[in-house]
């Protein structure tokens, strides 16, 4: 009977095993920066050591050797390692589309998704994730407020318009106030192993101001339409 397994680590280093019951095989493979994985069958990467060989300090690599195969570990990422990757800027709306009333709430919804991006980070082929993870609402009004999603539009909700929402604004005065969002982002990379390595920190992607319209709405109570009475109150 021939029984064969593989192991791969998070050192990006696969090793293989087949048996017929009568000797045991090993084989492994080694991903290196901006190259490609082997995996059994094939002739093994340059700077891993071959099975059975002396394997010599020099080709040890920073991390040294495991039995006889160099270990390789994908560096470190910090925030300020991912300058080059930018997520998209968000998008921003409002209800009443382009206007409020004074006094009413005015809905702002935001919409950002995840984001895949892949590059390159210190010398290696990688791919890095952007999740949003929260949202800063500027009202333009000297008001902020944080949210852990975009919010949602009334009709979504099930609400009627001029309600309160997670994420809608009241405006004391009449005036034209530019909206701006801030949505952050949590990031995690891959090397290429199929697991995500979570970053420390956030990247910040802003919006375009959304200029709302606040006007006052004034009603009365009358016996006739405005166009039976052009004189009447509120006309």
């Amino acid at each position: 009977m021939t029984a064969t397994g593989c192991n791969s680590g998070s050192t990006l280093i696969t090793a293989c095993t087949s048996t017929d019951g009568t000797q045991v095989d090993i084989s492994a493979g080694i991903t290196t920066p901006g190259g490609g994985g082997n995996s059994g069958g094939g002739a093994p990467p340059q700077d891993a050591a071959q099975p059975g060989a002396a394997v010599e300090p020099e080709d040890c690599g920073p991390l040294g050797c495991r039995g006889n195969y160099t270990v390789v570990t994908p560096p470190d990422v910090t925030i300020d390692d991912l300058a080059s990757f930018r997520p998209a800027s968000p998008s921003i709306s409002g209800q009443p589309d382009g206007f409020g009333v004074t006094g009413m709430p005015t809905n702002v919804v935001a919409a950002a998704s995840e984001q895949i991006i892949p590059g390159t980070i210190l010398g290696w082929d990688v791919v890095v994730r952007f999740t949003p993870s929260g949202y800063m609402f500027d009202y333009g009004d000297g008001t902020q407020a944080r949210a852990t999603s975009g919010g949602s539009t009334w009709e979504s909700l099930g609400q009627g318009q001029f309600t309160p929402t997670s994420t809608s604004h009241v405006y004391r005065s009449r005036g034209v106030y530019p909206v701006v969002v801030a949505v952050e982002y949590a990031a995690a990379v891959d090397f290429g192993s199929g697991t995500w390595r979570p970053v420390d920190g956030v990247v910040t992607a802003r919006s375009g101001a959304y200029p709302v319209e606040v006007v006052d709405v004034r009603t009365a109570l009358v016996d006739r339409s405005c166009a039976e009475d052009p004189l009447a109150a509120g006309c």
